[in-house]
């Protein structure tokens, strides 16, 4: 055995050593990596997320600084930001003193403060005499608008993070064809990578193509044509507007509720939306947000309906003189449309969330499908409930993105241990509608998520609304969840096994990465 050992020791080495020179080489770049990663990194970045790259760099240094470079920069491109500041500031001249600003009784005390809050970030105009109604069944939804576009006469303004063509969408689609045999314009816009990644993509693109809509990919990543940003900087907005006269938003994007994915198919994940139908001048504010988007792609700035998106000022400044909105719910709404995304200087949404939680008195109702927060935002949320408010949070009881998903539940001893009650919508069902109502007076609905990604990364619309009606018909529909629902209680909780709470830590991690 001696001898054999001698002789296996007299054979070359398989693997070779490296020259010195290679080593020092090696080294001296890791470290210069690592000391130029503290250096920039933490730029203008918050300290949670800086924190996440710093590590993801020092653990895995050269994936860590190839992830960095390629999504690291949380900005879209300076063309973008340039036409986003430029329409930004045309609706903010052509909107100055339109906000309807009152102090009085019913409003509550605070909520001037935060519409002027929301107008220094960018906001539209609070606007007064809206009407708003609620619907959750979801393919009525796509039913609805067919026929709010069987009915224009001038022009159709469609807006989706996803849009495909499928048995559940097809109505729509057959809606916008009559209407441009009808002379109306349809002009459509839908999220390059979002609807990329849904089967029937092709297929929706040549039916755009064959019913004669103008159509445009939001944020397209295309390399080969010259186009490019951080690929995960997407438009989560869903938007339809009719003639400047109905519009709505919400949740829902134009898809099956399956998706038609294998992967949700095997689970037979189905997914619970919430759209709102709004009338009246808030309108013409949801519409201008679909032209600074199609101004945005396309360098189109839509003339005529930019005039007619900028609502008119209030006759002596008076909600009396604001026009009366046609038949509908809840004819006397104030609203508010806040746009918020990377192609803002603040994360606008994630502010009017903070300030709607500490102006809160009595309670605080929370919907969301993907609740990952910021530290700000955690810090505000479990303030309310120890302060004494009643704070309730929906969430989905199963997840359809993993790392998500752990990363939320991450989140759920601090919650419980502060007070606030966490209801899990029950499988097979993804609970995605995302609303807050806030007391009796204030409710804010639309595409926005209370995660880290829809504050930073993503366009999203939201709409705060001031109205007991409104928000009494939003309390119907959180009723309906809680109903259904299944309280998750602290002890339960913290019985969980030790493998799942360290899986859910790791991902909180992952989630800070922005």
């Amino acid at each position: 055995m001696t001898d054999l050992l001698a002789r296996l020791g007299d054979l070359p080495t398989l693997v070779p050593t490296p020259p010195l020179w290679l080593s020092i080489a090696l080294l001296a770049l890791d470290a210069v990596i690592r000391l130029v990663a503290v250096a920039v990194v933490p730029s203008n970045r918050r300290p949670s997320s800086a924190m996440a790259w710093l590590l993801a760099i020092f653990f895995l240094p050269y994936v860590g600084i190839a992830a960095f470079l390629l999504i690291g920069s949380p900005k879209l491109p300076r063309a973008r930001r340039q036409k986003q500041r430029t329409i930004n500031k045309m609706i903010m001249a052509r909107t100055e003193g339109m906000d309807v600003l009152r102090e009085d009784d019913p409003w509550p005390p605070w909520l001037a403060s935060l519409v002027r809050l929301n107008r220094r970030a960018g906001a539209m105009p609070l606007v007064t005499r809206n009407a708003a109604a609620v619907f959750t069944d979801y393919d009525k939804v796509l039913l609805q608008l067919a026929e709010e576009v069987d009915r224009a006469q001038r022009f159709v303004h469609v807006e989706f993070y996803i849009l495909n063509l499928d048995d559940t969408t097809r109505p729509l689609f057959d809606a916008m064809a009559r209407a441009v045999q009808r002379g109306v314009t349809v002009r459509v816009l839908l999220d390059h990578v979002a609807s990329l990644r849904t089967p029937g993509y092709r297929r929706t693109l040549r039916a755009l193509d064959d019913l004669g809509a103008q159509w445009h990919e939001m944020l397209p990543v295309q390399p080969l044509r010259g186009k490019f940003q951080r690929p995960d900087l997407r438009n989560h907005r869903k938007i339809v507007v009719v003639d400047g006269l109905v519009a709505h938003t919400g949740s829902q994007n134009a898809v099956d509720r399956s998706y038609h994915k294998k992967r949700y198919g095997r689970r037979n994940l189905t997914w619970q939306d919430l759209m709102v139908r709004f009338e009246g001048p808030v309108v013409a504010e949801i519409n201008a947000l679909f032209i600074t988007d199609w101004y945005s792609e396309t360098d189109e700035l839509l003339e005529a309906e930019a005039e007619a998106a900028i609502p008119a000022p209030l006759e002596g400044g008076t909600a009396d003189a604001a026009p009366v909105v046609a038949a509908g719910h809840q004819g006397l709404l104030d609203c508010q449309v806040v746009p918020s995304g990377p192609g803002f200087d603040g994360e606008n949404n994630l502010k009017l969330f903070n300030a709607l939680m500490y102006y809160a008195q009595e309670r605080v109702i929370i919907t969301s499908p993907y609740f990952v927060p910021d530290d700000s935002l955690l810090y505000a949320v479990t303030t309310a409930a120890e302060r004494g408010l009643r704070v309730d949070l929906f969430v989905s009881e199963i997840g359809d993105q993993w790392l998500v998903f752990h990363a939320q539940r991450s989140y759920y001893e601090a919650l419980l241990r502060a007070g606030v009650r966490i209801f899990l919508y029950p499988a097979p069902y993804i609970l995605h509608a995302k609303h807050v109502t806030i007391d009796d007076d204030v409710a804010v609905v639309g595409s926005s998520n209370m995660d880290i990604r829809s504050f930073s990364l993503n366009l999203e619309v939201s709409v705060m609304v001031r109205g007991r009606s409104f928000v009494e018909d939003l309390r119907a529909v959180e009723d309906s969840y809680r109903a259904v629902s299944r309280e998750l209680l602290l002890a339960d909780w913290m019985q969980r096994p030790w493998r799942s709470k360290l899986f859910d830590n790791v991902c909180r991690l992952t989630s800070a990465l922005q």
